[in-house]
């Protein structure tokens, strides 16, 4: 985790409660940077005088100690997807907040898996969706169903298929930054005339297309970073959230499924258990959480305040991250909904 406890650009008393901004699938902390400090939502949020907490969550490369397991030898490190991201590192990360800030209570950003792990957690783990006061979901990734990106259903559905005959710690980590892709992508992007082609069509190949959107110097940060790795069964996870029109729990077959659930197929998790008050921001353009599906999750939530679409139809899921207008586009919204619950510290 990293603070920020106070922005560089704020000439005023800090605010609280204090803000946990946490990331989306295979990306890390650094994705809220990488679009530089007039775009990041990092700096933006600090500059207004948030004291800002920055998440990591288990399997990206600042995720990766363990008491008992090593990532690089043990395969029982990599036994995870959001379920356990959701259950055990959002409490785990909310306390480490609350107990150095001596805050009661924070306020939640969550990024595409970083508001499914919000939910998942609100569902399984009683009592801590009353430490956050409220919760700002960013393109939040529940029900997949939808999901236009062909990329995307490519590489969970390999795998997804391919995690049955693996069982080494290197094979059960997938896209670890590092690893043959990033490492690609890094060579390619240095060079400004492939980061405009090359790069910039591959995150059209995972997301829409968004011309000017993000620029040269962005697409050659994020390279050196992207992706940053989860687990194979994480991605298996995702798999399955592709042909379910429910949210519900990881599907590890009908025997298994009988001695962890008690029923042959996986139960929906909870959302009526989110009953704190809970923004959505959404894009139309986003080919990753459909519109349709975060639609479907607005209508389940008991406490929605707002689900407000990015004035851009062109607006999709990685401008949260990239995109070099964030501060005029999306970043007015968030600072209201933060101004609302929050308050100068004297």
């Amino acid at each position: 985790m990293f603070r920020i406890p106070k922005g560089k650009n704020c000439d005023k008393e800090v605010r609280t409660p204090p803000v946990l901004l946490m990331h989306g699938l295979l990306v890390s902390s650094d994705a809220w940077i990488d679009s530089g400090p007039d775009a990041g939502l990092a700096y933006l949020i600090a500059d207004e005088c948030y004291d800002l907490w920055i998440g990591n969550v288990r399997g990206n490369h600042y995720s990766k100690e363990h008491l008992k397991y090593n990532p690089k030898k043990d395969p029982e490190y990599w036994n995870f997807t959001p379920n356990e991201i959701g259950i055990y590192d959002a409490p785990a990360l909310i306390d480490y907040v609350l107990n150095n800030t001596d805050s009661k209570t924070l306020n939640y950003i969550g990024y595409s898996q970083g508001g499914m792990m919000f939910v998942i957690m609100c569902s399984e783990r009683p009592g801590y969706c009353d430490k956050v006061g409220q919760a700002i979901l960013l393109h939040p990734a529940t029900r997949m169903n939808s999901t236009k990106s062909v990329m995307f259903r490519m590489f969970t559905k390999y795998y997804d298929t391919v995690q049955p005959y693996i069982s080494s710690a290197s094979e059960l980590e997938a896209l670890p930054q590092g690893g043959i892709l990033q490492q690609l992508t890094d060579v390619l992007c240095r060079k400004d005339v492939l980061a405009d082609t090359i790069c910039r069509s591959i995150l059209y190949l995972i997301d829409s297309s968004h011309p000017g959107a993000v620029s040269i110097p962005t697409l050659q940060a994020l390279s050196k970073h992207f992706p940053a790795g989860t687990s194979v069964k994480g991605m298996s996870f995702y798999n399955q959230r592709l042909s379910t029109d429910r949210f519900e729990k990881y599907d590890h077959g009908r025997d298994i499924n009988l001695k962890v659930y008690g029923v042959e197929k996986p139960p929906a998790y909870n959302i009526k258990a989110v009953n704190i008050p809970v923004v959505i921001i959404h894009g139309e353009s986003d080919h990753l959480s459909s519109p349709v599906d975060v639609q479907w999750l607005s209508t389940q939530l008991p406490n929605l305040v707002e689900l407000y679409y990015v004035q851009d139809p062109l607006w999709n899921h990685l401008d949260v991250l990239y995109n070099q207008h964030l501060k005029e586009k999306m970043f007015p919204k968030i600072k209201e909904y933060l101004f609302k619950n929050s308050r100068k510290r004297f």
